[in-house]
């Protein structure tokens, strides 16, 4: 018996599988599966959350391979960014340098790992070859007008030196550096995501086999709202404003309108006010609301505060003389910029009304019998219009409709829809991007660079100061060019792309990343496209899925991509954890997965990782569980090593396994455990990814085959032996392919000691014998709201959880459900399971 020498068995398969290219993609699959982790940031070393991540890539990778797929699982970087460009500065070091420094660094780690990466497909973003065809990209959607230039507030980050997204703000901070983020007027590049606002936010509807909360998130982000713009004319029209234009989804309301609100940064606020006994006092109000945190501004303020702008419209239907507030809470992100104040009906200006004693009108009765105090709050719901003109007695959903007619017969309305989303600036004040490939020409305005001179490449002959400032616009080789319209003197736009627009598209060129003549090719994109299953961190919900999203849908207008969506299937793991907290340097808490492989071996580590917690659930990190994943792995090693005469020679006699009749109840019951094992685990990992329940259950196999052995006869070749062996070598061969996608290395060493000549990874799963297995299942009855719906087939120690789970995968049984949430299980194990739903 030889001992477990994780080193060497590590590094012995990892040799064989790069020299045999076991996990080069093909470029034509003829039954594809794509796996995609999301890219790292080459940050100079790889944590605990990457190897999770990675390690739950690596496992579905390499099941699919043996379940008979061709998969498609690369590995890239995503190279640009602040963090290097900031790291340089610190270091007196170049971006490039450090960044090509760190990916090699980072690629050894991720090899050390056995992760089953196709390497030839490896990209990374700041590579000119790659982003040359994001600058193409930038071009024909320019040409699309889907790229524009503006001048706007922009979220400044003085940390950072560059604009954010609203996206990249987290409750008024930088997603990046987390300090706090301004509102700075800027001119700069967007893209106009709002175009396809509506197809992003239907389409959440078609991605079953995306979590909810992330859909939810993007649909809250998208935020589309349906309503009416109605014009309230001035009580003074001047010359440049005769009206405001308010949007809102309750038109029902118009008669309860006693003020109208608008946000302090609305075009027409300080025009309101111009002239007035308020003007100094509106001043004021603006300038104090714009030091405010943008995020603060953004979010649903706690204190309703405002200032009367000194101005009044009229009510587009009575004429009755309404006041014009400035007020916090109206953003002017949001529709018009300006709402209408019905303080019966909405809270916000119910308090705002009594803060600041406007009148409360009501004019919705809700229906008899509800519990409602107008003194004490705003009644929200539907219900009968009251002190509505014409319109009284009619029910909210009707008056909707009949208002807004009504107004749009006099011109002064119409019904609308409003989105949360804004355009996305993509305009960067930093060095260690994408350059931005326009010119600015004095005499012709905004010139592209033309396409035969892509890529513009980033210059690396350039100086860094402790600002950050970019050192692009102080480059006069770079900035100054001759106009490509009139060949006359022009600048060089300096400005570099928001670093979110390489990891856009990125999983498009890892089907064709060899492709010199076009960013995509078509043919091999379809071929893999979509994504078939994406892992990641819910802290991209929005951000980068979202804008993966809108690039696929541009892509395909643009006539590169067949798919509507990049990712049929998203995971979203969740944290690791030490000690109740992720894993930080400040809190002194981080686990280096270097030392972890270097004491136990990658195997362990995979193993512990897979196995300490559901992977879409925060993980504990813990040093005594790892030594447990080790030990386990030492018992497995000597199962087979102890064994090994026996379970080769059974190996080769598989022929005494049937019929299982014959065979005595105790090797039965080893041949039924084993086929209920393999039931189980397939399960685990077909449907759910539940890696920790799929290890649990060969845990209990190896449990099950080692309480035999020390009863088992030791003659391999007498009658009984021969028997015997041959049902422990299925068990124990089993054992190693089902543990073979979490645990590479060791299985695929003992699969070797046992005579096997063809690798684990190209070996077929194994298939369970449900009549075999039989015994160990039970098939339960299905009942919603105590009707019977259907039958399904579990292991009889499934737990109540584990067949609700599987219940819910049952089209059938769903269909009784829609629309409904489960409010109560009733389980009577082996036989019933009733779900109560309303």
């Amino acid at each position: 018996m030889s001992a477990y020498d994780f080193r060497a068995v590590e590094e012995r398969q990892q040799a064989r599988w790069e020299e045999e290219n076991l996990f080069i993609a093909p470029d034509d699959p003829s039954r594809p599966c794509y796996v995609l982790e999301m890219f790292p940031y080459p940050s100079g070393r790889i944590h605990m959350g990457h190897v999770r991540n990675y390690s739950i890539g690596d496992v579905i990778a390499r099941y699919k391979r043996m379940r008979g797929f061709d998969v498609l699982h690369p590995m890239g970087w995503d190279a640009f960014g602040l963090p290097a460009e900031n790291a340089a500065i610190k270091h007196g070091i170049h971006p490039a340098r450090w960044t090509y420094e760190n990916i090699a660094y980072m690629r050894k780690q991720l090899k050390r790992l056995g992760l089953s990466y196709d390497w030839r497909r490896e990209i990374a973003t700041c590579d000119p070859a790659y982003y040359r065809w994001e600058q193409l990209f930038f071009l024909e959607m320019y040409e699309k007008g889907l790229a524009y230039r503006k001048t706007s507030p922009v979220n400044w980050c003085e940390s950072c030196g560059t604009v954010l997204a609203n996206e990249q703000v987290l409750d008024g901070r930088c997603w990046r550096c987390d300090s706090p983020v301004v509102e700075k007027e800027l001119e700069g590049w967007f893209l106009r995501i709002t175009a396809y606002a509506e197809e992003l936010l239907s389409a959440c509807d078609t991605l079953r086999g995306w979590p909810e909360k992330v859909l939810t998130m993007q649909r809250n982000w998208i935020g589309k709202s349906v309503g009416a713009r109605i014009t309230f004319p001035l009580a003074a029209p001047t010359a440049s404003l005769s009206a405001i234009d308010v949007f809102t989804t309750r038109p029902d309301t118009l008669f309860g309108v006693t003020f109208l609100s608008l946000s302090p940064g609305h075009p027409a606020a300080l025009v309101l006010a111009s002239g007035t006994s308020q003007e100094s006092a509106v001043r004021a109000f603006v300038e104090q609301w714009g030091k405010a945190p943008v995020m603060e501004r953004q979010t649903d303020v706690k204190e309703k505060l405002g200032v009367f702008s000194g101005a009044f419209a009229r009510h587009p239907l009575t004429g009755e003389e309404i006041p014009i507030h400035l007020a916090n809470f109206v953003l002017m992100e949001y529709g018009t910029g300006a709402v209408m104040g019905v303080p019966a009906h909405d809270q916000r200006d119910f308090e705002y009304a009594r803060r600041y004693s406007l009148p409360i009108r009501t004019v919705i009765q809700p229906k008899a019998g509800t519990s409602w105090d107008p003194n004490e709050g705003a009644w929200e719901g539907p219900g009968r219009l009251v002190s509505s003109g014409m319109f009284n007695g009619m029910e909210s959903d009707a008056a909707k409709e009949a208002i807004v007619a009504h107004l749009s017969g006099l011109g002064l309305g119409e019904k609308t829809v409003s989105y949360r989303l804004r355009d996305w600036g993509i305009s960067r004040q930093r060095y260690w991007g994408t350059p931005i490939p326009m010119i600015h020409c004095q005499r012709c305005g905004i010139v592209p660079v033309p396409r035969k001179d892509l890529p513009v490449v980033l210059p690396t002959d350039c100086v860094f100061d402790s600002s950050g400032r970019s050192p692009l616009p102080s480059l006069q080789d770079f900035v100054n060019v001759p106009c490509p319209s009139c060949g006359g003197p022009a600048r060089r736009d300096t400005d570099t792309m928001d670093t979110f627009v390489e990891s856009s598209w990125y999983f498009a060129r890892y089907t064709c990343p060899n492709e010199g003549n076009a960013p995509i090719d078509p043919k091999r994109a379809a071929a893999w496209l979509p994504v078939d299953q994406y892992i990641g961190g819910i802290e991209h919900a929005i951000l980068h899925l979202l804008y993966s999203r809108f690039f696929t849908r541009v892509l395909r207008d643009l006539g590169y991509l067949q798919v509507d969506e990049p990712f049929t299937n998203l995971l979203t793991q969740g944290m690791v954890l030490k000690d109740g907290a992720k894993m930080s340097k400040s809190k002194g808490n981080v686990v280096d997965p270097d030392a972890m492989i270097q004491r136990y071996g990658a195997d362990t580590v995979r193993l512990f990782i897979l196995f300490a917690a559901p992977p879409e659930k925060d993980l504990e990190w813990s040093d005594q569980a790892v030594e447990g994943a080790h030990r386990f792995l030492q018992r497995v090693w000597r199962l087979v090593t102890e064994n090994l005469e026996g379970l080769s020679s059974g190996s080769r006699n598989k022929e005494l396994l049937d019929p299982i009749d014959a065979l005595p109840a105790e090797l039965r019951a080893i041949r039924r455990k084993t086929h209920t094992t393999i039931l189980r685990v397939t399960d685990d990992l077909e449907a759910r990814f539940h890696f920790n329940t799929a290890i649990s259950a060969v845990m209990e196999l190896v449990n099950e085959v080692s309480a035999f052995l020390s009863q088992a006869p030791k003659n391999a070749q007498d009658a009984d032996g021969r028997a015997a062996w041959a049902v422990l070598a299925e068990a124990v061969e089993g054992i190693l392919l089902l543990l073979s996608p979490m645990v590479p290395h060791m299985t695929e060493e003992l699969w070797a000691m046992l005579g096997h000549k063809v690798s684990l990874s190209q070996t077929p799963w194994p298939q369970a014998d449900r009549q075999i297995a039989q015994a160990e299942t039970v098939r339960i009855a299905v009942q919603v709201n105590g009707r019977l719906r259907g039958e399904i087939e579990v292991p009889r120690e499934a737990t109540e959880d584990d067949i609700v789970y599987r219940v819910m995968q049952e089209p059938k049984i769903r269909l009784h459900m829609e629309g409904k949430r489960i409010v109560k299980t009733i389980h009577v194990p082996g036989r019933l399971l009733n779900l109560v739903v309303k």
